[in-house]
């Protein structure tokens, strides 16, 4: 359902022309009523020619009340332009038309309300200036139609200009549910009552969803959906693209303000720092450091930090958690200025701290704005390398990226992944090069050059066909068996040493094995290490288990020294070897035999 909303200055007649075409007085407040004067949002709705029901949103037009118009403006497809004839164009009218171009609103009709006040020639000359003013905005060549509310003339015009300009609004893509809530109150025996027009996908009675940002704007708050209303109508499903009423189980009207955005759970993932185009309106150079800026997004406003990155690129961060995805739009305001001072759409909700990186990903995610979720994501993986599917869903609005490559529970960008494999590739041949003893790479050293966790190693070794992966270790296939270590002229000697004098071995500094040699032969098995400083070859290891099989039921190192025919400096050594493999039990300072196999 097409949402129409309203723009103009203050007094130009929105309200009344919105009871004329609907029927319904969106002005809801007896301050409204009493004043005459729209102050917060008012809503209605009515079926145009054709058939097609529509909602109108009607928004304030004083300058004091910016910020409850720019609440209602963002889910609009169609703009009800209004400039009355008597007084022609004014301040509001010059910063709404500034809004809705920077939310890219391109499809309206502009109604010259209170025709009925002014002869032909001023009506005509205020039609061209409005002309004229929409000269290079989005709204260039909307129709112009003039109207009297109270006399009733172009009304009927109006109302059949509106449905072509809602037939021709673009549908708005699905996706998942979001609700920027815009009003929350309390009916007794309902309990809390939020609205809003609902965009991407429908809500349905019995929902669990959660309510962002939670107090403190930090987190969730979770709800249930009690009931929904669209258009004085209960519903048990509400399809996207109306305008919803929501009660909910769970939350107080205090947790649910103007500017929270109902969610289902798990689809959503708040950010504080987000990357952004900027555009300004025509009337406004720039911004500068000193601004004192307001976010508006969604039906809210907040305090926003904003530093220009380049003339059209932007980084804002905030203070309270929001979730945003791709493609969102926004408004910045200075609230010291009180104006409009630029908007654009969001590019990254969670960018890079680099700021070449946050530059260099610009230009691309500038591209994909208009593409779908699917594009996005492979836009936004490319950018970050890595990420996990929930996030890249979130961000992207629940894209799955189209050249992604799945590593345990992360999903690398297929580009990524194959410079990673190639990289890894050449570490590895280097590895065996240097080290022909070893059978390959440790995971975790590859991880540590090439900047990744062990998993992804790992993960990624098991795609490449001329990679192996055996308990952390990654070797080449053409590469992956290692030298003979016993064949070396090292060993020779070494093991003389060791058979030499019994038990009484060399300590491992003295063997004259280089450190990868040493290690080499306790993976092949022809050393045993015992201690940082003591190795045996296995005959010996076996001879002193098979002591130790001989051991009674309870013993202590001195025994065991004597049975053995060693000195304390093996025998101690031996024992908390056997005791580190399980084959005996210390108890205090004794032990008891567990298991004698080598």
């Amino acid at each position: 359902m097409p949402v129409i909303g309203t723009a103009g200055h203050v007094d130009h007649g929105k309200s009344t022309l919105t009871l004329a075409l609907t029927g319904r007085d969106p002005d809801r407040w007896e301050e409204e009523k009493r004043r005459g004067l729209t102050i917060d949002l008012g809503f209605a709705w009515t079926s145009l020619p054709g058939g097609s029901e529509v909602s109108f949103v009607d928004v304030p037009g004083h300058e004091r009340f910016i910020k409850n118009m720019l609440a209602g403006i963002e889910a609009i497809d169609v703009a009800l332009f209004v400039v009355a004839a008597d007084e022609g164009w004014k301040a509001q009218s010059e910063e709404h038309l500034a809004v809705l171009d920077l939310l890219e609103v391109r499809h309206g009709v502009v109604a010259l309300t209170k025709v009925d006040r002014v002869d032909d020639d001023t009506a005509d000359l205020v039609r061209m200036d409005i002309e004229e003013r929409l000269l290079g905005t989005t709204l260039e060549g909307s129709p112009i139609v003039a109207v009297s509310a109270t006399t009733g003339e172009g009304v009927e015009p109006l109302r059949t200009l509106l449905a072509a300009a809602t037939r021709a609004a673009s549908p708005r893509p699905n996706g998942r549910p979001r609700l920027w809530i815009d009003r929350s109150f309390s009916i007794v025996g309902t309990g809390t009552v939020v609205t809003g027009t609902l965009l991407g996908a429908a809500l349905e009675v019995g929902m669990t969803v959660d309510i962002w940002p939670a107090e403190g704007g930090v987190g969730a708050r979770a709800a249930r959906i009690r009931s929904l209303e669209s258009h004085e109508t209960r519903m048990e499903k509400v399809e996207p693209y109306r305008r919803v009423a929501a009660s909910l189980v769970g939350v107080e009207r205090e947790q649910t303000s103007r500017g929270s955005m109902l969610g289902l759970p798990g689809e959503w993932q708040p950010t504080r720092r987000f990357l952004a185009t900027l555009r300004h309106p025509r009337h406004v150079d720039g911004i500068g450091p000193r601004n004192a800026l307001q976010l508006h997004v969604g039906s809210g406003a907040w305090p926003v930090r904003a530093r220009l990155l380049s003339e059209n690129v932007l980084l804002c961060e905030l203070n309270t958690e929001l979730c945003l995805q791709v493609g969102d739009r926004f408004i910045l305001r200075d609230t010291g200025r009180r104006e409009v001072v630029g908007g654009g759409q969001v590019l990254d909700p969670a960018p890079s701290s680099r700021g070449e990186a946050i530059r260099r990903s610009a230009d691309m995610l500038t591209q994909t704005l208009e593409a779908g979720p699917d594009h996005i994501a492979d836009a936004l993986l490319s950018v970050r390398k890595s990420a996990s599917p929930t996030t890249l869903r979130a961000h992207s609005g629940g894209g799955r990226p189209l050249h992604a490559v799945t590593v345990g529970e992360l999903q690398l960008h297929a580009d990524e992944a194959g410079r990673l494999t190639s990289s890894m590739l050449d570490l590895v041949l280097s590895f065996h090069e240097a080290n022909p003893m070893r059978p390959g790479a440790p995971a975790a050293l590859l991880a540590n050059r090439m900047g990744v966790s062990p998993a992804v190693v790992e993960a990624l070794a098991r795609t490449e066909s001329q990679l192996e992966v055996e308990h952390g270790v990654v070797s080449h296939r053409d590469r992956a068996k290692a030298a003979d270590p016993t064949l070396t002229p090292q060993w020779q000697k070494a093991r003389l040493l060791l058979e030499v004098d019994g038990l009484a071995v060399p300590r491992i500094g003295e063997l004259g094995l280089d450190p990868e040699l040493f290690h080499a032969l306790v993976r092949a098995g022809a050393l045993v290490k015992i201690s940082d400083d003591l190795a045996y070859l296995p005959d010996q290891v076996r001879s002193l288990l098979s002591v130790l099989a001989n051991m009674p039921p309870e013993f202590t190192v001195s025994d065991f020294r004597e049975a053995a025919a060693i000195t304390r400096k093996y025998a101690v050594p031996f024992l908390e070897w056997t005791d580190l493999h399980g084959k005996t039990l210390r108890r205090a300072d004794t032990r008891t035999v567990r298991d004698t196999s080598l």
